[in-house]
């Protein structure tokens, strides 16, 4: 569906002289220097797909976005989806795809949603049955009615973004491209986009491609995550695995029925100790929680206990901050 590969974005940056007479020199003698935004990326999406595509701000994850979806032309390299060249067959290309950007919308701001959607419909020459079929769709799964006829400048946030999806959607595109889609909204309406994004890839095989610094969508959503930094890629799998690699440490938490000393448990570490509470940190690797709680339930009357799994966000957080290895990410 989605074939990248060796994809490079570089832009000339204006270099500025310092000094008293900078301005003039500036004026008659500007030089550049060239920026590499994407650097060799390359990847593959499959048909049907729902890839979270992250990294740190400046990363090149909105630049490699743009030129997938035609905005941007690549310095060199390789972009194809589904057959067309994004940059070069636009017209034919725009037909396929669906983008939704958390910032802006493609809505007009100052009429009701659903004539914004009327006029999508001209503009995409949607069939009738189509667009009604769509509609009570994205009525049913958006709740759409309960906002259609408000022009958009009066929604709010939530309720505008999910406008937003169903515009992106209207025109039934086998690609969606989501960039930031739940920023700024509240639980709940993370929840509804959420669960929509999940219906629309199952039901529809809509192949998505995420951009997000919330990592609850890429748990709740995604089964295969790219990492890039720097404008390549430094890590492409599952959110499983890394858990199963960077997700050694568990800390177990028991409450004793009383107030004992801080003795010492093999193949842990105490870290905290608060009244009857104790906390425990552990790798899976080298014991189980089991073990622990056999070796303090033999000794001590223990009535509740907890075990926490490490935070996918803590996780990425260590690979941005390079306290793993590039061998060690791939």
């Amino acid at each position: 569906m989605i074939r990248v590969e060796n994809l490079v974005k570089e832009y000339k940056q204006y270099t500025r002289k310092e000094g008293f007479f900078s301005p003039i020199a500036n004026l008659f003698n500007t030089e550049f220097k060239q920026k590499r935004v994407v650097d060799n990326l390359s990847f593959e999406v499959n048909e049907g797909e729902l890839l979270g595509f992250i990294g740190p701000n400046g990363a090149g994850k909105s630049t490699t976005i743009k030129m997938l979806t035609g905005i941007l032309v690549p310095s060199s390299g390789i972009v194809e989806v589904n057959g067309l060249i994004p940059h070069i067959d636009r017209k034919k290309y725009v037909q396929q795809i669906g983008v939704v950007f958390g910032q802006k919308t493609q809505l007009w701001w100052d009429v009701p949603v659903i004539d914004s959607l009327r006029l999508l419909r001209d503009i995409y020459k949607i069939p009738e049955n189509l667009y009604k079929q769509n509609l009570e769709l994205f009525s049913d799964l958006l709740s759409l009615e309960q906002f259609q006829h408000t022009p958009v400048r009066q929604l709010s946030l939530g309720q505008r973004m999910r406008a937003d999806l169903a515009a992106a959607l209207l025109h039934s595109p086998k690609i969606l491209f989501l960039d930031e889609p739940t920023i700024g909204l509240d639980i709940v309406a993370k929840e509804k986009l959420r669960t929509f994004i999940k219906e629309i890839n199952k039901k529809l095989k809509v192949t998505v491609l995420l951009t997000t610094h919330d990592m609850s969508d890429l748990e709740k959503l995604c089964d295969r995550m790219m990492i890039i930094d720097f404008g390549h890629a430094i890590y492409d799998g599952s959110v499983d695995d890394i858990r199963k690699k960077y997700g050694t440490n568990r800390i177990l938490i028991i409450e004793f029925e009383e107030h004992i000393p801080d003795i010492d448990v093999p193949n842990a570490k105490l870290i905290k100790s608060e009244g009857k509470r104790k906390w425990y940190q552990f790798n899976r690797v080298t014991t189980s929680p089991s073990n622990l709680i056999n070796f303090l339930g033999s000794k001590y009357s223990i009535t509740d206990l907890t075990v926490d799994e490490p935070e996918i966000e803590e996780m990425v957080r260590n690979i941005y901050q390079g306290k793993y290895t590039t061998s060690e990410v791939f």
